[in-house]
């Protein structure tokens, strides 16, 4: 079964062509450019213009139900014949956070500590953003589990960038 790749705005097209991943989440700040790899169909593209915060601030902009409610729908319709690959700026909260919310999209039976812990077997800089776990844990009606799961894995390695990783989901 493919997984869920996770990388920094600096590796997308490696780890694209690497991996083999035919869809692509995007979680960038308003400004940043990013440029669609080839390989990746435009509708197999979701991006998601959010900033990297948890309250709201000047000039920023929040997360909010509407960016969990597109990310949801959009793992959703993932076919798995292909890996998808998340990434943000540096890979490490924002994407982080998706790919956590993503898996308990498409692992429904499993527990949101267990996915929690294999992310931060894959990641010992995983840092999930609080907003965007706890909208998504709302949302899918989750009753706080998620947000449980998060806060028990702790903070990652602080880093200026994340290395790629692959979250399994089997």
């Amino acid at each position: 079964m493919p997984s869920i790749h996770v990388c920094p705005l600096s590796k997308i097209e490696a780890v694209v062509h690497a991996t083999g991943a035919r869809s692509l989440v995007t979680l960038l700040s308003a400004g940043t450019q990013v440029t669609r790899p080839q390989l990746i169909a435009r509708e197999r593209h979701l991006h998601l213009v959010v900033s990297d915060i948890i309250e709201a601030m000047d000039g920023e902009i929040l997360p909010g139900e509407h960016h969990v409610r597109d990310l949801v729908a959009f793992a959703g319709t993932w076919d798995r014949k292909a890996p998808m690959l998340v990434h943000c700026f540096a890979g490490v909260s924002r994407s982080t956070a998706a790919a956590f919310i993503s898996a308990c999209v498409l692992v429904p039976e499993a527990s949101e500590h267990d996915l929690a812990r294999r992310l931060r077997q894959a990641s010992h800089t995983a840092t999930p953003n609080r907003r965007l776990v706890a909208l998504a844990d709302d949302h899918l009606g989750r009753r706080g589990r998620m947000v449980d799961a998060i806060a028990a894995i702790g903070t990652g390695a602080s880093c200026f960038e994340g290395v790629e990783f692959e979250l399994p989901l089997h």
